[in-house]
C-alpha cells in the first residue's frame, strides 16, 4: 500500500501540479482511510470494497468532521482508486459509483418533510420573537439561502415572489419564494418587529434592534430542533441541505438546483445533493413542498 501510495502523491505533485498544500492534505485523508483498513484487516487496495469507503465516511461523519471534510475526503479516495485502476495496479474502481445515493448518508443530515413541518411549527407566532423566527426557518427553507446570506438581507430585498441575495464573492442571485414564507414575513413585519426600529434597514432584527447573526440564527435552530424531537445533527445548513434535497427527490434539474444555491460550480452542488434522473421545466414551482 505505502508503494502505491507514494507513487499516487508523486503523480499528483508532478503531472497534476497540486501545491503542497493539496497533496498534504490527500496524504492525511488516505494515511486516515489505510489506519481503518488496517483496524478492519484489510492490508492491500485490492481488498478494498465500496463498503469499506462508505464505512470509513460514515466513521469521519460520527466523529464530528465537518462536511467539507468528509467530501474531500471522499475526493482523495475517488482520486486515488481511478489511478490505481489506470495504472493496472486495481481490475475495478470500487469508488466507482460513490455518486449513488448510498453516499448521501454520509453527508450532512437531511429533515424528512416530516421532521421539516414540526421544527417549522415550534415558534409560538403570537410572540414577537416567535413570528421572527418561523419568518427565518421558513425563509432558509423556501430557498436554501446561506446563513450568512440571509443574516445579511435587507428590507428592499424581498419582493412579492423573490428575494435578492447576495452570496459568496458578493455575487447578487435572485431566488423565487413560495407564499408561506412570504405570509411569514408579512406576518413578522406586521407583528412580530419592533416599531421602535422602522428606520433599520436588516430584515430580521434581535430584540435589541441589532441585525441577526449567523451564532443566533444557528442556536435558535438548535433549541428548535430539540423542541421539536429532531435528534439529528441540525444547524442552518442542514435547512439549506433539506431544501436541494427534497426538490432533487421531485424531479427538480441539478442545474436548476445550482443556481438556487449559488454554486459557481455544478460540482459543489454534487457533494450536497443527489442526481435525479428526472428533469422538469418549472421545478421549483411544481416541486417544492412549502408552496
Amino acid at each position: 500500500m505505502q508503494d502505491d501510495i507514494a507513487d499516487f502523491l508523486v503523480y499528483l505533485g508532478s503531472e497534476r501540479g497540486l501545491s503542497s498544500h493539496t497533496l498534504d492534505a490527500y496524504r492525511r485523508d488516505i494515511a486516515s482511510f489505510v489506519e481503518f483498513l488496517n483496524d478492519l484487516g484489510v492490508h492491500t487496495f485490492e481488498s478494498v470494497e465500496e463498503s469499506h469507503i462508505l464505512s470509513h465516511l460514515e466513521k469521519l461523519k460520527e466523529n464530528n468532521y465537518a462536511s467539507a471534510s468528509v467530501a474531500r475526503a471522499m475526493i482523495a479516495l475517488k482520486v486515488l482508486f481511478r489511478f490505481l485502476k489506470r495504472e493496472g495496479i486495481l481490475d475495478a474502481d470500487p469508488s466507482a459509483n460513490l455518486s449513488t445515493p448510498k453516499l448521501w448518508q454520509v453527508l450532512p443530515d437531511v429533515l424528512s418533510s416530516q421532521e421539516v413541518e414540526r421544527l417549522l411549527q415550534k415558534p409560538d407566532t403570537s410572540k414577537r420573537r416567535g413570528a421572527r423566527d418561523r419568518a427565518i426557518l421558513e425563509l432558509m427553507y423556501a430557498t436554501g439561502v446561506r446563513v450568512s446570506e440571509l443574516c445579511g438581507l435587507n428590507l428592499s430585498d424581498v419582493g412579492d415572489e423573490f428575494i435578492k441575495v447576495f452570496g459568496k464573492g458578493s455575487k447578487e442571485r435572485v431566488i423565487p419564494v413560495g407564499k408561506k414564507a412570504l405570509d411569514a414575513i408579512d406576518h413578522y413585519l406586521l407583528n412580530g418587529r419592533d416599531s421602535r426600529y422602522d428606520e433599520e434597514k436588516a430584515l430580521f432584527l434581535t430584540r435589541r434592534g441589532n441585525r441577526m447573526d449567523r451564532i443566533s440564527v444557528w442556536k435558535m435552530i438548535k433549541d428548535y430542533g430539540k423542541e421539536a424531537g429532531i435528534h439529528k445533527n441540525i444547524s442552518p445548513h442542514t435547512l439549506r441541505h433539506s431544501f436541494a434535497t427534497h426538490l432533487l427527490d421531485n424531479g427538480a434539474d441539478l442545474r436548476l438546483i445550482q443556481d438556487f444555491l449559488g454554486h459557481a460550480n455544478i460540482d459543489s452542488t454534487e457533494r450536497y445533493t443527489h442526481i435525479s434522473q428526472q428533469h422538469i421545466i418549472d421545478a421549483f414551482r411544481n416541486c417544492h413542498s412549502r408552496l
